[in-house]
């Protein structure tokens, strides 16, 4: 199959720019770009949210229909279109209230399993009913949210021509979110009782959407190499280990580091920066930083690092050891510029430490994209020690706009960072995780910064370095063909 155009529907409960909360939405907006550009036949399906269908142009692509979520219950579906690029059909599913209530990014998630039962019954409905006819090689769902339409595929349409072919994906973004309810989700999802058993769907007494989707998908990765080899232990396996080394052991399980939109991501001519820069004409990077320390009202200190930090304020992204070591890092000749939100005890500590060494720390607690980008640009390094990171994109879009990662070797970080040696490697890289090894890691790269000529090669080495969607598309592609063999018994 090495030269078959493929036709792949991604599935995915966001995706950029439509509604974005996490790296998700990235990954479910850039690699159906990637895949096009392969001359592959790419489509998405997501929830039709109200804040999509009142900013984007969307048009009718399937007449309402009956939805028979389970016996006794029915509900009306809709479907319509927008596009993610002139190629690429976003198909929007309605028809239920929670999708309509979702009037901003921060309100698409809902702790109720109602929507997401509704959402993969009607994409695995709505396929057999589009016009012309569309009959997808690989279906790949994304995260637990998508984790029931492997099992409807399997269970309702075997004998539907539109699926009866198709090769089921799964991608695991975030194993340590599941989507686990209690028995009665079961019924509730229009599934059969005997489904509920150790080897199906049941985990430890619940109902698990995330485990629906590995067991009943012909393949499943995950999105760096490391996380897929982490997710296999106790530590990081959050009980599903078990059935991961299996999957493993089947041949089943694999891992593609994510990629960003260099189109999109692009210092050369990224709108929302001050100044242009690229790998040959470096000098617009010192033009961001100075402009950057100008609007956090920091001191325009040359031999300062600017240490950049934009994330969920969370214990999963190591900020319980940036606390500990709070006061051992601003002794160090660096200012901080942290942009984010999350917990409310690592907010105060970041608004406490501005108001209290306001020449040294800025702090937005919030989240605006456009400043993001004016970090990335601005700062000299970027600080993400994560307790465990599946792929992280922070730290591809640090290199990308020439700033110096700080990282944990975790999941993806392990997978795309190379620690700094004299004139080699791409960031600052600490194993144990502890404040210590943390410190010791950022005292390296203050080091470095303080020697000019190898701080230029170091940030010139990043700038070159290549995390564009091209090559884990093309990874994808073959993942997609290995599902569609085991799918056809080839």
């Amino acid at each position: 199959m090495a030269a078959t155009r493929l036709k792949i529907l991604l599935a995915s409960a966001e995706v950029a720019p439509f509604a974005k909360v996490g790296g998700l939405a990235d990954v479910a907006g850039a690699l159906p770009k990637a895949l096009a550009a392969l001359k592959h036949d790419a489509r998405v399906v997501m929830p039709a949210y109200r804040m999509v269908l009142d900013r984007w142009p969307v048009e009718d692509v399937v007449e309402p229909f009956e939805l028979r979520i389970r016996p006794g219950v029915t509900a009306c579906a809709w479907v319509k279109q927008t596009r993610i690029a002139p190629d690429i059909p976003v198909y929007l599913v309605g028809g239920h209230p929670h999708f309509d209530q979702a009037t901003e990014s921060r309100k698409i998630y809902s702790l109720d399993p109602d929507p997401y039962i509704f959402f993969n019954r009607a994409a695995a409905e709505m396929v057999p009913l589009l016009q012309p006819a569309w009959a997808p090689d690989v279906l790949h769902a994304n995260d637990w949210h998508t984790g029931l339409l492997p099992v409807y595929l399997d269970l309702h349409h075997r004998g539907t021509p539109a699926w009866s072919r198709t090769a089921r994906v799964f991608t695991i973004h975030n194993l340590a979110h599941q989507g686990e309810f209690d028995f009665p989700v079961l019924n509730q999802a229009g599934l059969p009782p005997e489904l509920f058993t150790f080897d199906r769907v049941e985990c430890y007494g619940r109902f698990n959407f995330m485990k629906c989707g590995l067991v009943y998908s012909h393949r499943v990765n995950t999105v760096s190499k490391t996380y897929a080899r982490e997710i296999q232990t106790p530590e990081y396996g959050c009980r599903l280990d078990g059935l991961l080394r299996w999957l493993a052991e089947q041949g089943r399980l694999s891992g593609i580091v994510n990629g960003i939109d260099y189109s999109e991501y692009n210092p050369a001519t990224d709108p929302r920066i001050p100044a242009h820069f690229s790998a040959d004409s470096p000098e617009g990077k010192a033009l961001c930083r100075a402009a950057l320390q100008k609007e956090r009202n920091l001191p325009a200190r040359r031999n300062a690092a600017v240490v950049g930090i934009i994330s969920r304020l969370a214990d999963q992204k190591g900020f319980d050891l940036i606390a500990d070591a709070a006061q051992e890092l601003l002794s160090l000749p660096v200012q901080l510029v942290v942009l984010g939100t999350g917990e409310p005890r690592y907010e105060a500590l970041f608004r406490d430490l501005a108001a209290r060494h306001p020449k040294q720390v800025s702090a937005e607690i919030g989240f605006d994209a456009d400043l993001a980008q004016r970090i990335y640009a601005g700062s000299d390094m970027f600080l993400m020690p994560s307790r465990f990171e599946p792929c992280g994109l922070g730290q591809l879009m640090s290199l990308r706009y020439g700033t110096i990662p700080i990282v944990r070797a975790t999941g993806g970080l392990a997978d795309t960072i190379v620690d700094y040696r004299p004139g080699k490697g791409t960031g600052f890289v600490f194993r144990d995780y502890c404040t210590g090894a943390m410190m010791g890691a950022v005292r390296r790269a203050v080091g470095v910064f303080a020697d000019r000529q190898e701080w230029a090669g170091l940030v010139q080495r990043a700038l070159r370095a290549d995390f564009s969607w091209t090559s884990s598309a093309r990874r994808y592609a073959a993942l997609y063909r290995e599902a569609v063999a085991a799918a056809r018994g080839a």
